[in-house]
């Protein structure tokens, strides 16, 4: 009878592993999907050249903006249910994406998608809390968590480019509705529901924090496009600070905030949530300027570019699925420095390609040593980042990691676009004064100095993460599990 119970209990844990691992997938997969299939996109709705970007940032700014609240939400609500709820939103706005039939159909459907993700990520990390309290087992759902999340991106490039080759731009959308739909029926089933918070909800702390994160996310975005003394550009960035010193103060007043500011006490959660934000914010100029490279300059059609980036995502996943491992033989110090220095020197090897780089010889040995960095980062990060976090509070630690990650990427890719436009002007401009007549000469040069400029950006991003781990960070002597809580480093 007790082998019995065992069995079931274990296999009650695994399903209750796949459900949450799946939609924190779905909803990673989400953040490039849709990248390959923007041609045919903008094809089908007439979208303009520089409109065509909302489909991207419509998701990733609404998905940043709501992310503390949504992490919230599950802590008050009860984590099952606003997961249920997140991916319930998320089924429909994909349905509504397929369907869309005008340009701002399809945002809206993209902002509606963003919603129900800010609600679903956060609180599936927040679940693995609910639903492991045996230390081992917590860190290994950790460990596949970090896997799917450092490797989802990547793989949502391939899932792309074979939907919209094989069937239509439309499955990137519609993919998503009958998965998330069993999704949040095996949910009622299989997952445990959290002790819930009967707390007033803090609704300035949550306008100032949604105003504030969007307007910011905004604000690089719009500056990639119309400079940064752009009045728009520059009224949005005032709006970001007032809005987040007022959620800052608001917080420290508050009587039941939004975000309790003791996820910031201690130095290692701190440090985490900022070696995520720089990682992340590198991270992903490297599907933003690779792809474009791979296509436009060695001629890759987009089913081969997504493949390219399969061998970086398996030896992320393998990496990552074994973090656990390396936790415990190595500590969490060692590997969030040797993360984001390994993806700082990747990057910086882009930085010198040109039309001549071989995918064997250069490309795939980088995208390798990169896949490497990311492996050790997340699967560091994300238990870190959850430190001395009491599990009926790990609605806000999981909320925060996620917060770091999404609006992260989001102003990397928006700060790295705007270095990569100045050097494709300056590029442009050297070229024509040296008497470069052909244009196709001078665009694809352009280009390529544009997106090396961008890596040199973004590889510096990752070197700030490994400062921060060996500024913040504070290495335990034996890693291991204690006090019903995951792996953690010394309190500071």
């Amino acid at each position: 009878m007790i082998m019995s119970n065992e069995a079931t209990h274990k296999s009650k844990s695994k399903l209750a592993l796949v459900v949450i691992a799946s939609a924190q997938l779905m909803i990673v997969l989400d953040i490039t999907i849709v990248n390959v299939a923007l041609p045919s996109i903008q094809r089908a709705l007439s979208f303009s050249t520089s409109s065509l970007a909302w489909v991207v940032d419509a998701y990733t700014l609404v998905f940043g903006g709501l992310l503390l609240l949504g992490g919230r939400s599950g802590d008050i609500f009860g984590r099952r249910k606003m997961f249920t709820v997140g991916v319930l939103l998320f089924a429909g706005a994909s349905l509504l994406g397929g369907l869309a039939t005008s340009s701002a159909m399809l945002v809206a459907a993209r902002a509606l998608q963003g919603i129900g993700g800010a609600i679903a990520s956060p609180t599936a990390l927040a679940l693995v809390a609910s639903n492991f309290e045996d230390p081992k087992e917590r860190t290994e759902a950790l460990t596949l968590f970090a896997a799917v999340s450092a490797a989802g991106a990547s793989l949502g490039l391939i899932l792309g480019a074979l939907l919209t080759q094989y069937l239509s731009w439309r499955w990137v959308f519609f993919v998503n509705t009958p998965i998330a739909l069993v999704l949040s029926f095996a949910a009622g089933k299989i997952l445990k529901e959290s002790d819930k918070q009967k707390v007033p909800s803090d609704l300035l702390g949550a306008f100032t924090s949604v105003l504030g994160v969007a307007a910011l996310v905004y604000a690089f975005i719009h500056a990639a496009a119309s400079g940064w003394s752009n009045s728009i550009t520059v009224t949005s960035f005032v709006i970001a600070a007032v809005s987040l010193i007022a959620f800052v103060l608001r917080e420290r007043s508050a009587k039941r905030p939004l975000l309790e500011l003791f996820v910031f006490e201690n130095r290692n959660r701190t440090g985490s949530y900022l070696i995520m934000f720089l990682v992340s914010a590198a991270l992903f100029s490297l599907w933003f300027f690779l792809t474009q490279f791979l296509q436009e300059i060695l001629g890759y059609s987009p089913l081969k570019t997504g493949f390219a980036f399969l061998p970086m995502t398996l030896t992320v996943m393998v990496i990552a699925r074994n973090g656990a491992w390396f936790m415990k033989k190595l500590g969490p110090l060692p590997m969030m420095i040797y993360g984001p220095t390994a993806s700082a020197l990747a990057l910086f090897i882009f930085s010198n390609l040109n039309s001549h780089s071989s995918y064997l010889k250069v490309i795939l040995p980088t995208l390798l040593l990169n896949a490497t960095g990311l492996g050790m980062t997340f699967s560091s990060v994300f238990p870190m980042a959850m430190t001395g976090i009491d599990p009926r509070r790990a609605g806000i630690g999981s909320a925060m990691v996620s917060v770091s990650q999404q609006v992260g990427g989001s102003l990397g890719i928006s700060v790295l676009a705007t270095v990569a436009a100045a050097g494709v002007s300056s590029k442009a401009h050297s070229l024509v004064a040296a008497g470069v007549k052909s244009p196709l000469a001078i665009k694809a040069a352009s280009e390529i100095s544009g997106w090396t400029s961008g890596f040199r950006a973004a590889s510096m991003m990752a070197i700030a993460g490994a400062l921060v781990a060996v500024l913040a960070i504070r290495r335990n002597k034996a890693p291991q599990i204690a006090g019903g809580t995951i792996p953690v480093a010394v309190e500071g």
